[in-house]
C-alpha cells in the first residue's frame, strides 16, 4: 500500500539557496532513500509482519518535508523457525522503496532496490520533471 499526500506550499525552496529546485529535489530523494535503508535494515520481520512494516516505513517517511508519495515492499524469505522464532532480520535484498519528492517546480521519483547482478542495493532516479 502506498502513502500519498499533496505537497505543502510552505515547503517551497527558499530563494536564498544557490541550488536549483531540480538539484534540491534530487538531493532530497537520495537522502530519504538512504534514510530508509539505514534506519530499517536489521529490523525483525516475518511474512506475517511484513505488511505492517511496509506501512510503518511509508508513514514515517511520509512525514518528512518534500515527500509526496512513498511505496515500500518488504519480501522476507521463508522462515526456518517456528512460532515466535519464525522471523528474519530485514536485509537489503528484501527491501524495495519508491519515493516521489517535490521541491518548488521540480518533482523527482526515485527507487531503492537490490540489484541481483551486483549483489548490492542501489538507488536510482526514475523520473525528473521540472519547470
Amino acid at each position: 500500500m502506498a502513502s500519498e499526500r499533496r505537497p505543502n506550499p510552505r515547503q517551497e525552496r527558499p530563494s536564498d539557496r544557490l541550488e536549483s529546485d531540480r538539484e534540491q529535489a534530487l538531493f532530497e530523494a537520495g537522502i530519504k532513500l538512504g534514510g530508509i535503508f539505514h534506519q530499517f535494515i536489521g529490523v525483525p520481520v516475518s511474512k506475517k509482519t511484513a505488511g505492517t512494516l511496509e506501512r510503518a516505513i511509508e508513514a514515517a517517511v511520509g512525514l518528512q518535508p518534500f515527500i509526496t508519495k512513498v511505496s515500500v515492499a518488504v519480501r522476507p524469505p521463508p522462515t526456518h523457525g517456528s512460532g515466535r522464532f519464525a522471523y528474519h532480520y530485514l536485509t537489503a535484498d528484501m527491501l524495495h522503496a519508491s519515493i516521489t519528492v517535490q521541491v518548488g517546480g521540480a518533482t523527482v521519483t526515485a527507487t531503492l532496490s537490490f540489484r541481483q547482478d551486483l549483489n548490492y542495493p542501489l538507488m536510482k532516479v526514475d523520473r525528473i520533471v521540472s519547470d
